[in-house]
This record gives structure tokens, sequence and C-alpha cells, in this order.
């Protein structure tokens, strides 16, 4: 999978969580009943960021739980017949409950991975609310899902893939398209 372009650097994913640790504040009029939760892999990874700007804005901690969904992916040049994601727990020490969920990817791509997570959040309680941020919105959804917070926006071909990394699973923080 040959690299195109580096699109997000390291500067560009620290500057592009900070804005949306903002929108986040914002948006919520503060951190009042918030809790981030990261859907596997790098999405843990960018919530625990997005946590780590929050308190260092607002002074408190929000808490973080992680959604473990095993995919089936989409995006792979193999397509199979039943392509749902298996979601396989929700880990967070708070209840749900009334609170504010913010769901937190990397990437947001036709949409059935935030649809299952949304399942997965719903059978583990009634959320006040339940809001998405994502480092990338690349396009080409096939359900009716929107980011309300996203670092970029990368417009992409079906011949394309975005690749994420992150310094905790990877060996630096970049966003970089490839070809197929």
């Amino acid at each position: 999978m040959p690299q195109k372009a580096i699109v997000l650097d390291e500067q560009a994913i620290r500057r592009a969580l900070t804005r949306i640790a903002h929108e986040i504040i914002e948006k919520n009029k503060g951190i009042d009943h918030l809790l981030l939760v990261g859907i596997r892999t790098r999405g843990i990874y960018i919530a625990n960021r997005l946590a780590e700007r929050i308190k260092q804005i607002e002074g408190k901690s929000v808490p973080v739980g992680d959604l473990d969904i095993t995919l089936y992916r989409d995006d792979l040049s193999v397509k199979t017949v039943n392509q749902e994601p298996l979601v396989k727990g929700l880990h967070i020490e708070q209840n749900i409950q009334d609170q504010t969920v913010i769901l937190v990817d990397d990437v947001l791509y036709t949409g059935r991975t935030v649809r299952a997570a949304l399942d997965a959040i719903i059978d583990s309680g009634r959320p006040s609310a339940i809001q998405l941020a994502v480092l990338v919105d690349r396009g080409h959804r096939e359900l009716p899902i929107r980011a309300d917070y996203v670092g970029k926006n990368i417009p992409t071909s079906s011949s394309e893939k975005i690749v994420v990394e992150l310094s905790e699973v990877d060996s630096s923080d970049q966003v970089s398209i490839h070809e197929k």
C-alpha cells in the first residue's frame, strides 16, 4: 500500500485534539455529566488525549471508558457478506445513565462501527445524549451518521485508505493517505 501523502503530522494532530477539546467544553457548557468512550483500538488513545486536554483546560478530569468492537472491516479490499462489527464490551467505571456520552474514534468512514457502538451504549443504559468525536472524517457514509466534532475532513476516493498512526501503538503520530 504505497503512501500518497501525510495529511496530519504530530503537531497537527495535537492542534486538532486541542480544538476538539475546546469544542466539547463549549457545546456542553462545561464538563459536568460528560463521559468519553473510545472505540478500540485507536479511539481509546484519542479519548485519553482529549481527557488530558480537557483536564488542562478545566482543571477537572472527565471519566474515560472504552468500547471493544472487533471489525470485519468495511475498508478491506476483499468484502464478505456479513460485515457487521462484533461488539465485545463496554468498559467504563461510571454509570452512563443520564450522562452525555462522547464516542471517540480515529476515522469515520461508512458509519457501521459507530452504529454498532451506539447499539452497545444504548444496551448499557440510557444516556441523556450521545455525541461523536473523530480525528478524521473521510466521507463515503453508508448510514446516516455525522460527527459532532471532527479533527479534519479528508475527502477520499474508494481506491484510497486513511492510515492513523498514534505513538501509543505505532512508531509515530501521523495521518496519511495510501493507495489500496
